[in-house]
Order: C-alpha cells, then structure tokens, then sequence
C-alpha cells in the first residue's frame, strides 16, 4: 500500500519539472492522471525511442499514470475538466500564469469548484518579477544562474547536458506538494505550491554567488577540474579509460602524496591547505596524470580504494546498463512497452522507504489509453462517451 494511495492528481505538465513531480507521486501510490491534447502532448513525441514515436523521457517521467485525451476548449471539455477537478486532490501544470488563467488551471478558478484543492505550477522564473511571462526550458535555469559562467573550458562556457535544473525543481515541488498535504490534513486548506526552474538552479549555484558577492572573484573555467580542491579531475588510464579523483583536505592529500611516492609534498609550504593546493592544480594535476598513464582504470580504482581516496570510473551509457551495483540495487526497472525492441530499463523511485517504498506497478500511457476509463469513473455512460469521441472533445 503506498503511502499516497486515495489521493487523485489531475497532470497537465509537460517535458520533465512537472511531470517527474508527478511521477514521483505516483510511485508512493497516487491515482496520476494525465491530460493531453488529443494529438498528444508535445513532450510525448521529443527523441522517439518506440514505433509509435514516444521518447525515452516521456517512458521515464510518465510511468504508473492514466492518459485521458480531452479538447478542454469547448464546453463539453470544460464540464470534465470540471468533474475531474471536484474529484481531485491535486492539480499540477508547467505554464506561465497567463496560459494558467486561459486554461482555468488558476488557483483562483480551480478553487471555486474544489475549495480544498492543491496546484503546483512550475514555470521558468517564478512569478511576479519581470520575467514572469517569458517561457524557457532547463539550459534557461542553468545559464542565468551563474552556474555556466564558472563551468566549461577557459574560452568556451559549456551547459550541462544533464537537465539538473528540470530535475530539481521537479523535486522542490514535490517537497512543496507534501508540505502542502501535511497542512491541508491538519487545517482542511489548500494552496498554491510553486516551482521554477530559476531559483533551483540559484540554489545550486548560490555558493558562487557569495563568493563573488564577499569576495569579488570568479574562480577560471578549469574543465573537469575541481573549483576549490587539488588533485581532481578525469584522469586518462593505459587501457584508454577514465577515473575521478576528487581529493579535499589534508588527511586525504597526505595519502594521496603516499600513494604516488610524493611525500616531499606533505609538508611543502605551497600546498598546506586546499586553497593553496588549488593554486597548484597545473603541478598536482599533472602528476596524478603521469601516475595513471602506465595503470589500467581496475589498477587505478584499486589502488585509490585501498588508499581510502574518493575515486570513480567514467561509465559509458553501456557500462551504466552492465553496471553489477546498479544491478544488484534494482535500480533501473526493466519494463515492456508497445512498439520497442526490447523491456525498457526505467529509472526506480530514486529514494527508498522501509515501511512504504515508492513502486513502479505500470509503464506510461499510451495516448488516450484510459480515456472510456475515466469518463466512467465521473459519470459518463457508454453512449455519452461515443457522443464525445464523435464531436472530437476526446
């Protein structure tokens, strides 16, 4: 039993903030529903992976959810939308207010007909400042943050392929929505719960900004090299490999100077904390590299593990997928899906409870699959049902 079982979420975001917070919700045991256009939602098509034309993203962010197809713009859609929403606990879209309000998703609207509801929005920026109308994906987040101005190479800032700022405000307003659950169950009110992609990415960020802010400095685009410690980076191995190394403070730099026989560095002047270390990085990084060069990755990793040392291999997409840890903690769920060659290996619920664990129980919809299902489940008959597929509005 999953410890949000009985609560309905009503989703309308789209590509990964609002749609993995609901993901996740529906992993401890909510009923997700996700409303799309009856074309599909535009983020269900984005790098198709199956026959039918659906992304590995959308497989990722969608699983354990119904799909309802619905044109809302006509008066027969605004009667469900309606339906669904007195029946629902939580509403959760990404847009800017103003497509929000156009929608009837506004607190304000969904209020008046579910005076205890929850709306998560997530939008770019927040709302209320300047920016508030303007639209944007996760490298918005990312490059005016701060973040991609300090990372990359020294002539050439480079964005995280990662989406880390979608991801993390998917998080953020998932802790906002039990936050807001918690006190609905306490006071009987509801509220509206915001995300957005700026202020994730600024947490992320912040310590750069307070460096800059007390100190007036930005530290140089070093690559993969450590913004404030030495040795750290990537390191090439014999066998054309890569391992990390990230060594901080003065226990771990003393057996790393041990390990490479560079003992006379121990108590050098020019390396006796990590800021002066820093300002080494060119000599420190260089001798770990010429260390690595005649060692394979295993011979690398097996070292620096006995040294107690904080290292890592550079996996592979392949590697990820052979990985014996990942494989032992069931991290990766392989699941079928209609129109793919193969069971899809569908990231778990990315954290673990011991009494009520998150659980993938379905894969993601395919458009409109659960359609009749609810119609039914708010009132619909058979033959209303076959009225609204005739006139389009599912």
């Amino acid at each position: 039993m999953g410890v949000l079982d009985g609560i309905r979420v009503l989703d309308y975001g789209r590509f990964i903030a609002a749609p993995w917070c609901t993901a996740l919700l529906a992993d401890m045991g909510a009923d997700v529903l996700r409303i799309e256009k009856r074309e599909g939602g535009e983020d269900r098509w984005v790098q198709a992976v199956t026959e039918t034309g659906e992304g590995g993203t959308f497989l990722q962010c969608n699983r354990n959810k119904r799909s309802l197809t619905l044109d809302s713009t006509t008066a027969e859609g605004a009667e469900i939308t309606r339906r669904l929403v007195e029946r629902s606990d939580i509403v959760v879209a990404n847009m800017p207010a103003a497509g929000m309000r156009a929608s009837g998703l506004d607190y304000e609207s969904l209020r008046a007909i579910k005076p205890d509801i929850i709306l998560a929005s997530a939008t770019a920026y927040g709302e209320g400042g300047p920016y508030s109308g303007k639209i944007g994906f996760d490298g918005a987040g990312q490059v005016m943050s701060g973040a991609v101005y300090r990372q990359g190479l020294p002539d050439q800032p480079i964005r995280t392929v990662v989406p880390y700022a979608d991801f993390g405000t998917a998080l953020t307003l998932t802790i906002g929505v039990m936050m807001a659950l918690f006190h609905r169950d306490r006071t009987g009110e509801g509220q509206h719960v915001e995300g957005a992609l700026l202020p994730t990415a600024l947490m992320l960020s912040n310590a750069f900004l307070i460096e800059r802010d007390l100190l007036g400095v930005d530290k140089p685009r070093m690559g993969n090299r450590g913004t404030s410690v030495a040795p750290c980076d990537l390191y090439r191995t014999k066998d054309d490999g890569w391992v990390l190394l990230q060594t901080a403070g003065q226990p771990m730099f003393t057996r790393w100077c041990r390990l490479v026989g560079r003992e006379d560095l121990i108590d050098d002047p020019r390396f006796a904390d990590d800021d002066k270390r820093w300002e080494q990085s060119d000599l420190l990084n260089e001798i770990m590299a010429q260390w690595c060069s005649d060692k394979t990755k295993a011979e690398i990793l097996g070292l620096l593990e006995s040294a107690k040392l904080p290292a890592a291999p550079m996996h592979s997409t392949q590697d990820v997928l052979e990985d014996p840890h990942i494989a032992a903690m069931g991290y990766l769920k392989r699941m079928a899906f209609p129109g793919t060659s193969k069971d899809v290996p569908i990231i778990e619920t990315p954290f673990r409870m011991s009494a009520t664990p998150g659980e993938i129980r379905r894969r993601a919809p395919l458009l409109g699959e659960h359609t009749d299902e609810v119609l039914a489940e708010i009132g619909y008959d058979s033959a209303e049902i076959a009225a609204l597929r005739d006139r389009s509005i599912v």
